[in-house]
């Protein structure tokens, strides 16, 4: 087992966010900054098992390394974090991992993979009893086109005309119908926008909500989810807290919620929880990705 996360040594603002930076041009996995999940999940009343399944995917664009001649190698990425592992992986120090490997040799692209599946899996999982495993895929450039661009399905909130007043998360704004029989339906928007939680950039995300339930609220569904416009929190926070108001204010039986957020840096963070057991969805970018 590794040695465990100490919360005063695992802060947000410790990481590389925000602060000019040296990029390494070798290999270095000690470069990863993992965050400890829990801290955030205390916030909004998760303090044993979640009541949700998911995996948080990323997608790295500006992947390069060198092959035994010193001839420069390019590959897309695709990564898929399990949610029940203890830790986030800060984006910029993911950044500066994936940067060290531009100078670095590498037999081929599976040496690549398999350096990048053990670093990403240890610190994912940090400080754990026991170690599971991230998922990652490699797409050479001859698989390039076979990669899509989908926006998200589902009948879209965004064709409300609704009064938006509030731009911090307010979970009072919805409101369900349970005297009406239950629905089965997905809703989608484009107006998801929150900001990075240290350097206050700003976040822009479609996201997509399936559930069964007493029929929501559509309008002030949309109210909520704008709410988030002026919010202080990373990705994977945000869709959980999303995730947590549906789960308490609406009491569906099912429920997922979805976010595709634009990337910086070459990565985009696309968080998928869900109260049921199924298979993550594909992922295949948006136009804004």
């Amino acid at each position: 087992m590794s040695e465990p996360l100490h919360p005063s040594q695992h802060q947000p603002e410790q990481s590389q966010l925000g602060k000019t930076s040296s990029y390494a041009d070798q290999y270095d996995p000690s470069l990863l900054f993992p965050l400890p999940r829990q801290p955030k999940r205390d916030e909004i009343g998760i303090s044993g098992q979640p009541p949700f399944l998911g995996a948080d995917l990323w997608t790295a664009y500006e992947l390069s390394w060198l092959n035994p001649r010193g001839k420069p190698q390019v590959a897309i990425a695709h990564f898929t974090v399990p949610c029940e592992s203890p830790n986030i992986i800060e984006s910029k120090s993911f950044k500066l991992y994936l940067n060290s490997f531009n100078n670095s040799r590498f037999d081929d692209g599976q040496q690549v993979l398999d350096r990048l599946k053990a670093d990403l899996s240890e610190a994912a999982w940090r400080g754990a009893e026991r170690q599971g495993s991230v998922g990652v895929r490699l797409l050479a450039p001859a698989q390039f086109a076979q990669e899509q661009i989908h926006e998200l399905d589902g009948l879209s909130l965004d064709r409300l005309d609704v009064e938006c007043t509030q731009y911090q998360p307010d979970p009072e704004l919805l409101r369900a119908d349970h005297e009406q029989p239950p629905v089965t339906e997905t809703l989608v928007s484009d107006l998801l926008k929150s900001n990075c939680l240290v350097t206050g950039q700003p976040d822009w995300a479609s996201v997509r909500i399936s559930y069964t339930g007493a029929p929501i609220d559509q309008e002030r569904l949309l109210q909520y989810l704008v709410s988030f416009r002026n919010h202080n929190e990373f990705h994977e926070q945000c869709v959980e807290r999303i995730f947590m108001d549906l789960w308490a204010r609406c009491k569906p039986v099912k429920l997922s919620v979805y976010a595709r957020y634009t990337r910086r840096g070459g990565l985009d963070i696309n968080p998928w929880r869900s109260s049921q057991p199924q298979q993550p969805p594909a992922n295949i970018r948006t136009a804004r990705q």
